[in-house]
C-alpha cells in the first residue's frame, strides 16, 4: 500500500533546548500516536521529510514510518512552523489502519477556460482551495478537479460539481461555491463610467427638448 520508508531516529530526550538542538543539526522533531498505542517521539532529516510530502500525493502521502526500528504505516497529521522564517519545527504523524477510513482534505485543480466570463472581461474567483473528503487509505486521490468551462457571471462552480472517485465521499455542503465568476474591478469602474455618461447624454437631450419646447410656446403665444 506505502512503498515510501521514512526512517527515523529515536528521540530520548523532549524540551525545547533538545528540538532546538535537533533543528540545528538538521533534524526535525515528530511523534507518531493513534489505532490506541502509546505515543513515540522521533526525529527526522529534514531532507528526507521533504523529500516524502513532496511526492504527487503531497501531505497525503501514505509513509512506512520507521520509528524504533518497526514500520508502521501512517500519514501526516499536522505540520508546525516557525512564524517568522517558515521553517518545519515539528511533526505529528498518525498511525493508520488500512480498513478504516481517514479525513483528508485533497487539493481541488480548476480546469477548463471560462470563456462565458472572459468574453465579459470577467475572472475566475477560486474560493475553495481544497475538499475534506472520506476515504480508505488506498483510495485517496492526489486532487480533484472542477470543470470551470461553462461558469458565467455571477455563477458559480459547487461541492456537488465535483466528481469524486469510486470510493470517496464529502460530508461538506453540496451548494458550497469552489468558484465564481465575476466582474473585475476595472470592469466595473468602466460599466459605471459608461452609465454615468449615459444618464448625462440624456440629461442634456432631455434639457435640449426643454428649451425647444419652451421656445415653441413663446412663438404660439406671439
Amino acid at each position: 500500500m506505502a512503498d515510501l520508508v521514512l526512517n527515523t531516529e529515536e528521540k530520548t530526550t523532549i524540551g525545547s533546548r533538545s528540538s532546538r538542538r535537533l533543528r540545528r543539526d538538521g533534524k526535525v522533531p515528530g511523534v507518531l500516536y493513534g489505532l490506541g498505542q502509546d505515543p513515540e517521539i522521533f526525529s527526522v532529516d529534514y531532507g528526507d521529510l521533504r523529500g516524502a510530502l513532496t511526492t504527487d500525493a503531497g501531505l497525503n502521502a501514505l509513509i512506512q514510518l520507521s520509528v524504533n526500528g518497526t514500520n508502521q504505516l501512517s500519514i501526516l497529521k499536522s505540520l508546525q512552523r516557525h512564524p517568522v522564517k517558515d521553517e518545519v519545527i515539528h511533526v505529528d504523524f498518525v498511525r493508520v489502519d488500512p480498513n478504516q477510513e481517514l479525513a483528508v482534505e485533497v487539493p481541488i485543480v480548476l480546469e477548463g477556460v471560462a470563456k462565458k466570463v472572459t468574453d465579459q472581461n470577467g475572472m475566475v474567483d477560486q474560493t475553495m482551495f481544497s475538499l475534506s473528503v472520506l476515504s480508505l487509505p488506498d483510495s485517496i486521490p492526489n486532487e480533484l478537479t472542477a470543470d470551470v468551462s461553462e461558469l458565467e457571471i455571477n455563477d458559480a462552480i459547487r461541492v456537488s460539481d465535483v466528481v469524486l472517485p469510486e470510493g470517496v465521499r464529502t460530508e461538506v455542503d453540496p451548494e458550497e461555491a469552489i468558484a465564481v465568476g465575476t466582474v473585475t474591478r476595472s470592469t466595473m469602474e468602466s460599466m459605471a463610467a459608461e452609465e454615468a455618461s449615459e444618464v448625462e447624454g440624456d440629461e442634456e437631450m432631455e434639457g435640449e427638448t426643454s428649451e425647444e419646447t419652451d421656445e415653441a410656446s413663446t412663438e404660439d403665444s406671439e
